[in-house]
C-alpha cells in the first residue's frame, strides 16, 4: 500500500544578512525524507531551532521548498496549488485563537474553507458545520457564539473542526497542545485518536513533548539544527537510540531510555 504522505529530499534555506552588501545562507531544513501511512500518527520532536515548524510549514504549502518533493496520497504537490492542497492536509496552530477572526462567529469561520474549497450551498454548508460541530463535541448552537466567549478548551476543539471540516488525510499540529493543561489536552488527543479510529486520518504532531508522543505515535522523527537525526518506529528508537541527540531528549524527559519494562510501567500523565 502506497503511503498516504511521502517526503523526498525536502529542504530550505533561509538568507541572513551580513554587512552590508553579503548574507549568509541558513540550512533551516537539510534534504531529508520520510514518509506516513494512512491512518497512523507520525512525530516530529526537537528543540527550538531544530527545522521542525519550517518543515511543517512546507507540508501545508505556506514555505516554498529549495528542493525536493511531496506526494500526498499518492499525488505530487506543487508550492501555490492552495486549493487542492488544502483539501489533503490542514494544519492546526500553535496559537489556535490568533488564527481565528475575532469578528466573525464560529460558524463563518468554519464556513470559509467550504466556500473558497468546495460547491456546496448555503444549507448544504450549515448542514456540514453542524456535523463537524457534533464530531468534536460541541453544539451546533455554538455555530453561533463568537470565539472570545469560548473556553480554551472548546477553541481548540473549533480549530480541530477547521481542519476536519474539508475531510482532509492527514492533519499537521504546530505544538497545537502546549497551552492546554494535561486535563483538557489528555481530553483533545482521545478524541483525536477517536477520530483517528473513525475516518483514517493521519496525524503529524510537531512538538518538544516527547511524553505524549511515546503514548500516541506510531514513528518518530528526531531533529536537530535542521537535519533528521533519527527516524522510525517511536517503541524502538525510544527504548534504542542510534543518535545522542534522541538520547539526550529522552533522558531529559524520562530520565532514561524507555526498555520494554519501563515503556510497560510508565503510565505518567501526558
Amino acid at each position: 500500500m502506497s503511503p498516504i504522505l511521502k517526503v523526498r529530499n525536502l529542504s530550505k534555506q533561509f538568507k541572513i544578512p551580513k554587512g552590508l552588501l553579503g548574507h549568509l545562507r541558513i540550512d533551516a531544513v537539510k534534504p531529508l525524507s520520510f514518509s506516513l501511512s494512512e491512518g497512523k500518527t507520525l512525530a516530529i520532536i526537537g528543540q527550538n531551532g531544530s527545522g521542525k515548524s519550517t518543515l511543517a510549514k512546507m507540508l501545508v504549502g505556506m514555505l516554498k521548498p529549495d528542493s525536493g518533493d511531496i506526494w500526498i496520497d499518492g499525488n505530487k504537490v506543487e508550492y501555490g496549488d492552495y486549493s487542492y492542497r488544502c483539501q489533503l492536509i490542514r494544519m492546526i496552530f500553535q496559537h489556535v485563537e490568533s488564527s481565528f477572526d475575532p469578528r466573525l462567529r464560529i460558524g463563518q469561520l468554519l464556513e470559509i474553507p467550504l466556500k473558497h474549497n468546495t460547491k456546496y450551498n448555503a444549507q448544504e454548508r450549515e448542514k456540514l458545520i453542524s456535523e463537524v460541530l457534533k464530531q468534536v463535541g460541541l453544539l451546533p448552537e455554538h455555530a453561533s457564539y463568537y470565539p472570545s466567549v469560548m473556553a480554551a478548551g472548546q477553541k481548540q476543539r473549533v480549530a480541530l473542526a477547521r481542519a476536519l471540516i474539508l475531510k482532509p488525510k492527514v492533519i499537521i499540529l504546530d505544538e497545537a497542545l502546549a497551552a492546554l493543561d494535561i486535563s483538557m489536552r489528555s481530553q483533545i488527543v482521545n478524541l483525536m485518536l477517536s477520530l483517528q479510529a473513525e475516518q483514517n486520518i493521519s496525524y503529524v504532531f510537531v512538538t518538544q513533548d516527547i511524553g505524549m508522543m511515546k503514548h500516541i505515535s506510531d514513528e518518530i522523527l528526531v531533529m536537530h539544527n535542521g537535519e533528521l537525526v533519527e527516524y522510525g518506529n517511536t517503541a524502538e528508537v525510544l527504548a534504542s537510540p542510534l543518535s545522542d541527540i534522541t538520547q539526550k531528549l529522552i533522558n531529559s524527559y524520562f530520565g532514561e531510555a524507555l526498555t520494554a519494562d519501563t515503556w510497560r510501567t510508565d503510565t505518567r500523565a501526558f
